[in-house]
């Protein structure tokens, strides 16, 4: 199977022993590069149409990265003691009493894959990590006491400062640290929970999804949907030797991304695809695809040139939130709707929750791996949909390089306009006698051409390309001449 570490970059892994934490430090020698900041990632299997059965079968894991940035802060980080994962899973099972795949009846509450789970908190300050790793199911923390807890770290890692929440919804895929002081509270339980009941309608998880005929069967037979439910319990126990006893409040510098530094715009569009002719698609249920197109393994969706950054736009048409994922990079946020983003998901993610008939914008920039042979994913992060093919592909090309592109300074004509959305016009200095025109893509492959013969300008109607970088290619006396053009 193909297994994703999720949102982490590593090279060259050769380490031989579990991936459970990772600790650099300044006198550490690797056996792997990790490329991150201080983070909570996790790893899980990426088969084709199998990462919903294996992911829910145990297939999952953590990946911890820790850095200086990290140390030199006051944060709890003894594992099991007061720096806890916490893997957040419903499941369901058939009549053998086997996990049961693509139900609505998700019924069985797991946590690090236990049931009627527990711990034995320190009376001081916890840090919990927390990952949605489940297949569909949206989460709404908080702690039944109602009193605050306070998120340090999104997806990617730290944010800047400690922000005090009493409520923290995850989708699939998203992980965020918390931290919580118990101190003073020895001899006290209580849980972590999932107030459901506050979920907007159209996240799986709430009270309803879908409009009509547009709705999710079985989805009103499961009792945890729109209720507020217990996910663990935890016991105050005596203090550790050395306690964490306050919450910090600076955390580390965040740098966002310069919105006036894009260059490169993209969207993607969540839509119902038919199947079969007689299917009549489901606005709630599915089958989905991403601009009018399901998983195709042999199929590049798009081509991101090396050293960009880009702002790309989530379009969601359909009646249910679908999380969306993307490999190799981290992004943030710029607005969802239209509105400025919560404050709790204002840092590093790689997973975002695009509501029904909603938009969500993030910047991001390419600038490692690049490798025209080796494509990165993104998807929807429920894994059911994910599965049955919403998700596509994409490279990372180093154009500088210009792998099977002739880069030849062009001065025998001109291109315009550029960028350009549907017509793209060549203009020569002289007429071109049986020139031969080519429109290339970064990969130095043949997209369009035409012979020309006896002319001073020339048109190409450049509505079937998808969005990106081009080269428009001129062979006149077996001399080539090349200019670089953007399709809008």
């Amino acid at each position: 199977t193909t297994m994703h570490w999720h949102g982490l970059h590593v090279a060259a892994i050769n380490d031989g022993g579990p991936h459970q934490i990772i600790l650099p430090t300044a006198s550490w020698s690797p056996t792997f590069k990790i490329m991150n900041d201080a983070a909570t990632f996790w790893y899980h299997p990426h088969g084709a149409g199998q990462t919903d059965p294996q992911v829910s079968k145990g297939l999952a894991g953590f990946l911890i990265v820790k850095d200086l940035k990290e140390a030199a802060l006051n944060l709890p980080r003894t594992y099991g003691i007061d720096d806890i994962p916490l893997n957040i899973q419903t499941k369901s099972f058939d009549a053998l009493q086997q996990i049961a795949i693509a139900t609505e009846m998700d019924t069985a509450i797991f946590v690090n894959g236990t049931l009627h789970s527990y711990f034995n908190a320190p009376a001081q300050v916890i840090r919990f990590r927390i990952l949605n790793g489940s297949s569909l199911r949206s989460y709404n923390f908080g702690l039944s006491n109602g009193q605050k807890f306070y998120q340090i770290a999104t997806d990617g890692g730290l944010i800047d400062s400690s922000l005090a929440l009493t409520r923290l919804r995850l989708s699939p895929g998203e992980r965020a640290e918390i931290l919580v002081n118990f101190s003073g509270m020895l001899g006290q339980s209580l849980f972590l929970k999932s107030y459901a009941s506050e979920l907007s309608t159209g996240i799986y998880g709430a009270s309803k999804v879908g409009i009509g005929k547009d709705t999710i069967p079985e989805y009103s037979d499961n009792f945890l949907n729109g209720a507020d439910f217990n996910l663990i319990k935890l016991n105050i126990v005596p203090q550790t030797a050395n306690p964490v006893t306050t919450v910090p409040t600076a955390l580390i510098t965040y740098a966002p991304f310069n919105k006036s530094s894009a260059t490169g715009f993209r969207t993607i569009v969540f839509d119902t695809i038919r199947l079969l002719p007689i299917e009549l698609p489901n606005r709630a249920e599915g089958p989905f695809g991403m601009n009018k197109r399901t998983f195709d393994m042999d199929s590049i969706n798009e081509i991101v040139p090396l050293n960009t950054t880009e702002i790309w736009t989530l379009v969601n048409r359909t009646l249910v939130a679908h999380p969306f994922h993307i490999h190799d990079i981290q992004f943030n946020i710029i607005e969802k709707g239209g509105l400025p983003v919560q404050p709790s998901e204002r840092g590093w993610k790689d997973v975002v929750l695009v509501m029904p008939e909603d938009s969500v914008k993030f910047i991001t920039r390419f600038e490692d791996f690049a490798n025209k042979d080796v494509p990165y994913m993104y998807h929807c992060h429920m894994l059911h949909h994910e599965d049955d093919g919403m998700m596509g592909t994409f490279v990372v090309v180093d154009t500088s390089a210009a792998t099977g592109i002739k880069k030849l300074v062009s001065n025998i004509f001109a291109i315009y306009p550029n960028p350009a959305s549907n017509t793209l016009f060549l203009q020569f200095e002289n007429k071109q006698v049986f020139a031969e025109i080519r429109v290339l893509n970064v990969l130095g492959e043949t997209v369009m051409k035409r012979s020309i013969n006896n002319l001073n300008k020339e048109n190409f109607n450049i509505d079937s390309l998808q969005s990106g970088i081009y080269f428009i290619q001129v062979k006149s006396n077996s001399t080539f001449f090349t200019q670089k053009f953007i399709k809008l």
